[in-house]
């Protein structure tokens, strides 16, 4: 096996110097991660967790933390294993069959694609429209957002670099910036709050009521794998994928920790909890008349970031499961800069749709629903790991998870439980239920039919090669 892995060194070398493309190098690779991680959702998923929960909500985002450094540990494991371009449609096949890689890409990053990808543009939009009121049309400078990284990935990962490297740089540098503005208090004067302020003690963390708040802080750390699908562009994978998504989790949390922290100085509970845009209420507080300007800014970079990364990522998704007969040959045709070009215009469109057919309000409820398969995907990720631990014992691993398997059991496990409590509210549950198991019956009789009747394979048979 290792003759094996070092001719796919050599050719992947070799093709790299065909194309004269650059490598993607350790700080892209964290932009890729931190930029596709912190999205708008994140950042008012934040804000509310620390109006809910305060110190409760800083346990579970530790706890958050560790999860997602559970999930780290089996892509990084996996993907070295197998570097192509598949992903977890990749990893899946050889561990337990065509029929679950197909359900979980598309149910856990194809489908919340096209769902995510338009609640940001909603929201990136309505930032715009008061920062400039009446200069577009409304949905047509995200459309042109869109378009213009179309562009850029269809160019190719060299220019995708630039840009990711430029905008990961401006939503990090922001994000530090109002955080520690408002915790030293050298923009706005810390006010007196009027309203029940954040509440700072230990009680929620000694009682343990704090778990039910790691649904909501996992969703400020989950994205990070996304690095996976550019591994033939990568610099040093074996060393640089585990690396670039463990640096970025530790970078993320501490992001957040400075960032929530400073927004509990300036907002008091009920502010956090009922803005439908707590982060600019936030800028404004801590920045004065500048505030809409910051706040446009992290919008505009975390948004940017964002479809800049979906565009990279999911479309080699769908290249390397069309290389391996899981959805339309098509997909993984490229084009002179190596781009999988069909799969790209494919996802713009696709997130174009809903943008255009649904509000904000709809598209949320689909995409709490939609991540609720994203959460499963990572728990095929992590049964993939210890079936080929069985299954391919001597297969060569560059990255082995450590203490294995306590990672992968205590992922499922968390996994799980943030799946039964992903919705925000009790009234919610049973429209999210529904349209997650709507969504995920539709994807396996597609799946089932492609793989029993043009595939002509058994649903859960492993494929080695």
């Amino acid at each position: 096996m290792s003759d094996l892995s070092q001719s796919q060194t050599v050719s992947s070398a070799a093709s790299a110097a065909t194309h004269s493309v650059k490598k993607l190098g350790l700080p892209t690779m964290m932009g890729i991660c931190v930029g596709l991680v912190i999205v708008q959702g994140a950042m008012i998923s934040a804000l509310q967790g620390t109006g809910i929960g305060g110190m409760a909500f800083i346990a579970a985002m530790i706890t958050a933390l560790i999860l997602a450094q559970f999930n780290a540990m089996s892509f990084a494991e996996l993907s070295l294993m197998f570097p192509e371009k598949g992903t977890l449609a990749t990893y899946t096949q050889k561990a337990i069959g065509h029929f679950p890689a197909i359900v979980s890409v598309f149910a856990g990053y194809v489908v919340v694609a096209i769902l995510a990808l338009p609640v940001e543009m909603f929201l990136v939009d309505a930032m715009l429209g008061q920062l400039l009121p009446g200069l577009l049309p409304e949905k047509v400078a995200p459309l042109l957002i869109l378009g213009l990284f179309t562009i850029t990935n269809l160019i190719g990962t060299d220019v995708f670099a630039k840009v990711q490297n430029l905008l990961a740089f401006v939503l990090i540098s922001a994000l530090i910036l109002i955080g520690l503005v408002a915790i030293t208090g050298t923009g706005e004067p810390q006010p007196s709050l009027t309203g029940p302020s954040v509440d700072w003690s230990f009680g929620g963390v000694l009682d343990g009521s704090f778990i039910g708040l790691v649904g909501l802080a996992l969703w400020t750390m989950v994205g990070v794998e996304f690095i996976c699908p550019l591994i033939k562009d990568v610099k040093s994978p074996n060393k640089n994928i585990p690396r670039a998504m463990h640096l970025s989790l530790f970078m993320i949390f501490f992001i957040f920790l400075a960032f929530t922290y400073g927004a509990s100085l300036y907002l008091d509970i009920p502010s956090l909890l009922e803005s439908p845009l707590p982060y600019l209420d936030y800028a404004n507080a801590v920045f004065g008349q500048a505030g809409l300007i910051i706040a446009t800014i992290m919008a505009l970079a975390a948004t940017c970031s964002t479809m800049n990364t979906v565009l990279a990522a999911v479309p080699r998704m769908l290249q390397g499961m069309a290389e391996q007969g899981q959805a339309f040959p098509q997909l993984k045709a490229t084009n002179k800069f190596d781009a999988p070009w069909v799969a790209i215009l494919m996802l713009a469109i696709g997130a174009s749709i809903p943008f255009f057919v649904f509000g904000i309000d709809s598209l949320i409820v689909l995409v709490i629903a939609a991540t609720t398969s994203w959460l499963l995907a990572y728990c095929v990720a992590h049964i993939n790991v210890m079936v080929l631990r069985k299954r391919l014992p001597n297969h060569n691993r560059p990255y082995r998870t450590p203490f294995y398997p306590l990672p992968q059991i205590l992922g499922v496990l968390g996994m799980l439980y943030i799946a039964l409590n992903n919705s925000p509210t009790p009234e919610m549950t049973q429209m999210v239920y529904s349209i997650t198991g709507g969504i995920l019956l539709l994807l396996a009789i597609i799946g089932a039919i492609w793989v029993k009747f043009f595939m002509k394979r058994g649903l859960f048979e492993a494929d080695m090669n």
